[in-house]
């Protein structure tokens, strides 16, 4: 896993137990998981914006707010961004079709 995914993750994971008025983090942990799941869709969509816009720069800007917004729900949950890496090296070598017709199993 990349070292900033890792540090990142560090901080997440101590964030768990800060005070909320202390740190952002905090607060969207002490607000629980519909705060979160809002703001990740929130975040979703000011970067679908920005790609419709073709503006790169706010894309890129958005994107690393999704994915620290998705970051906090999955330490949150109790998965790390390693487990979503772990599933992106596992379908590896299948093709979408495959992979796709394999979640109906599931």
């Amino acid at each position: 896993m990349s070292e900033v995914l890792e540090r990142l993750t560090r901080v997440l994971e101590a964030r768990k137990g800060a005070n909320p008025d202390s740190s952002y983090v905090a607060m969207l942990y002490d607000k629980g998981l519909d705060t979160i799941l809002k703001k990740i869709g929130e975040e979703a969509t000011e970067t679908v914006i920005a790609a419709k816009d073709g503006n790169l720069p706010q894309v890129i800007y958005e994107t690393a707010d999704l994915w620290f917004h998705s970051m906090v729900m999955l330490v949150h949950l109790g998965a790390t961004p390693a487990d979503v890496l772990a599933e992106l090296e596992r379908r590896f070598g299948l093709s979408g079709i495959e992979e796709k017709a394999g979640r109906k199993s599931k």
